[in-house]
Formats: C-alpha cells, structure tokens, sequence
C-alpha cells in the first residue's frame, strides 16, 4: 500500500509540475503581450480551490495531470483589443510556442545539469592500442590525439564512434597529432561481426520493442510478447540473463519461447550477422575539471536532444511502430519505477524534453498545429474562416484520442 501511495505522489508530483511550468509559460507570455486571460488552471474535473485576481481566476482542479490558461478570444473569436484573436501574428505565435519553449529548456537545463555533475567526458587522446585492429596496424601509439576523419573534428569519444558508424567501412583519413607534430593515415577501420536480433528487453524480460525488418520482426516477435525460455533455459524475468543467453549463442539458431495472450508460442530465431567498424583504441577520460564537467554536460544534452528527434523521425518514417509508443499509461509505470532522486530527476528531463518538442509537431490540437495555422493566416494576410479552423481542431483532436486510446490499450498490455 506504502508502496503504490509512493508512486503515486512521484506521477502526480512530476505530471503536475512539467503541465504546470508548461502552462505557466503561456500564461507570461499572454501577460507579456498585454493578452486577457481569464481562467489560469492546474488540473481538470471540479474545482478545489479558487482565487480571483485582478482580471485572471486562478484555480485547482481534482485531477492533477492536466491544465489550461484560458485566453480572451481563443476558442472563439473577440473584438476585445486585448483578445488573443486581435493580437498580432507574431505575439500569438509567442504565446502558443512558449508552453514547449518552457519544457524543452527545462529538459536541457537538468540533462545537463546531472551530466556535468557525474564527471567529464572520455577525451580524444589514446589511452593504450589494441591488439589485432587497424590502430596498431598503422602505427598509432598511447598518447596520441585523434584530431580529425575525413576533415570533421574528433573531441571526445562519442564523436569518434559516430563517424566511424556512418563511414560503413569506407576508407577515412585521419589526422593524428603527436608530440606537436600532425601524421595523416588513410585506412578502412576494422570490421567486426556481431549477431543482432533487433529486440529490446525491459527489466522485467518482456519484448518492448523490435525493430523494424530485423530477424526478430521477420519472424514474428511481437512487442508485447513475454520472453519465457531462450534455448529451453528459463530466464526467470531476468532481462540480464536473456542477454547473455543471446549473446553467448554459438550456433545461427535461437529458439525462443515467448508467452501471447497467456499463450507460450515457440519461435525459431535466426540472428542478423551485422558489422561494426572499430579503429582499435581506447580513449582517456578528460581531466575531471569544472569546464570539461560542463562541456560533458553540453554534449551529453546535446545527444540527448538529438535522439528524441531522432526517434520521432523514426516513428514517421515507419522505422518504429506505433505500439511501441509509450502513452500516460506506460509514463507512469516508468515514473513509478524510479528509485532516488537522481533518477527521478533525470526521467523528469527526458518527459519534460519530449513533451516540449512532441507539442510543437504540425498535428491540429496540438501547439505545433496553432502555429502551422498561423502561419497560414499570415501567407494568406487573413485568417481561416472560424468554423474551418474549428473543425480542423475537432479533426485533430478527434485523432489524438484516438491515438492516445490505442498506445494505452498497448501499456496496459505491456504492463499485464
């Protein structure tokens, strides 16, 4: 009981703290552009508290994982000089992008606050050279410093391994710095093989994800699949013990036994046989000092940024599915599972960066959806008739819930 009353406080405490700093920015912003608003909400259902300002109510609804700020002349169109709707293009543009201006700054500030604060990044310099890889082949030695491949700078470790994925064994020219002198090789990196299966466990042995037109989708692991045995061998829930299982496998076969729908499904699995490219060094950690702590924090916020966009592009372009999104549901879960304060933190950030940038996608009813059709009004030097631009709301909204109904209906799933 302690337990469940616990993880509801951290839901509600950081649902309602990201809505309520989402909310807050439209609400200084409207204040800043001298727009009227009337209602200033946390929450949804009855009201619990109420204050009456000057002009604006402000107001506690029951439930917490929700808000609104109530504009003049928002949903319906008003002749007050002070309305949103007589505001200028760009001052509703202001107002409507602040709420995920607020969340994504939030994001980015405590991702890099928690990454700065852990240590510093792993440096360009090598460290010592490994055996039977194409570093020691060309003569690269302890010390040296991986300057630039292919005419791109090389600062830390990250930047290393991201050149090297996209280069697919190509031939790369190196600049390598040594005792203040430069050297330049031109080498193809080494290849490694590896077996891939393209599905990701959560803690708890179940099949989250899986990637698209890997062998695990090819030959029909579903994401809400619970993964039983691996070669007969119970895995006991021990997502740890799955992966070595798989990782350890000597043979081009695994046999998978997977629970569906209280149902145990076999499943003859043929891993991928995938490539990865190494130089064959290890790289020193930078000197654990204030300005590489912060510069660790930019670049890990930075990568951090860049793999929610990444993703989202990849739910767009049909590379992730969407049942493997995670709705309020799944959210929750997640929330709830979190141990410390570090760690709450951190999944803090990463809702609050993902909320802030999936708000201001172009989808009606949605933030993003307000500024496309604002845009439009001002291409077309006036606005959208009322009842059109009502109705693309209602069509927007209308397709929100229904996704939203069909990622929980998957949560709900993944979770029993």
């Amino acid at each position: 009981m302690i337990t469940f009353i616990l993880s509801a406080i951290k839901i509600i405490v950081l649902l309602g703290f990201l809505i309520l700093i989402h909310e807050l920015g439209h609400f200084t912003v409207a204040k800043l552009c001298k727009v009227k608003v009337n209602e200033f909400a946390i929450g949804f259902g009855p009201t619990i508290w109420r204050k009456q300002g000057k002009e604006t109510k402000y107001a506690l609804r029951l439930f917490p994982l929700g808000g609104f700020v109530s504009m003049e002349g928002e949903e319906q169109r008003s002749e007050d000089k002070r309305s949103f709707s007589q505001a200028s293009i760009p001052k509703r543009i202001a107002i409507v992008v602040a709420g995920a201006t607020v969340n994504i700054v939030f994001g980015m500030l405590i991702y890099f606050i928690l990454s700065a604060s852990t240590g510093t990044y792993i440096s360009n310099e090598v460290e010592n050279v490994l055996d039977g890889y194409v570093a020691q082949e060309i003569g690269i030695k302890n010390g040296d410093k991986i300057l630039e491949i292919d005419g791109k700078k090389i600062n830390s470790k990250n930047d290393l391994n991201n050149i090297l994925e996209k280069a697919k064994g190509e031939e790369l020219n190196l600049k390598i710095e040594r005792n203040n002198e430069i050297l330049e090789y031109n080498t193809k990196p080494t290849e490694v093989k590896i077996q891939a299966t393209g599905m990701y466990l959560d803690d708890k042995g179940k099949i989250v994800s899986v990637e698209k037109n890997s062998s695990s989708d090819r030959q029909g692991v579903h994401s809400k699949d619970k993964l039983i045995k691996i070669d007969n061998q119970n895995i006991d829930g021990d997502a740890h013990r799955a992966l070595e299982l798989i990782s350890y496998n000597k043979y081009n076969k695994i046999l998978l036994t997977v629970e569906r729908n209280s149902e145990q499904i076999e499943i003859e699995l043929v891993p991928d046989i995938v490539s990865k490219y190494y130089l064959g060094v290890n790289l020193k950690q930078a000197p654990d000092t204030f300005i590489n702590r912060c510069i660790n924090g930019g670049m890990s916020t930075k990568e951090f940024m860049f793999s929610i966009v990444d993703n989202l592009k990849q739910l767009f372009t049909g590379k992730v599915k969407i049942d493997q999104m995670m709705g309020p549901v799944g959210i929750s879960e997640a929330v709830a599972k979190t141990s410390g304060i570090q760690e709450f933190i951190s999944m803090m950030a990463l809702i609050s960066l993902s909320l802030g940038i999936t708000n201001l996608l172009p989808i009606p009813a949605l933030d993003g959806g307000k500024i496309l059709i604002l845009i439009i009004e001002a291409i077309r030097r006036k606005p959208l008739k009322e009842k059109t631009e009502i109705n693309i709301q209602l069509l927007g909204f209308s397709i929100l819930i229904a996704l939203s109904l069909y990622v929980t209906y998957n949560d709900i799933l993944r979770i029993f």
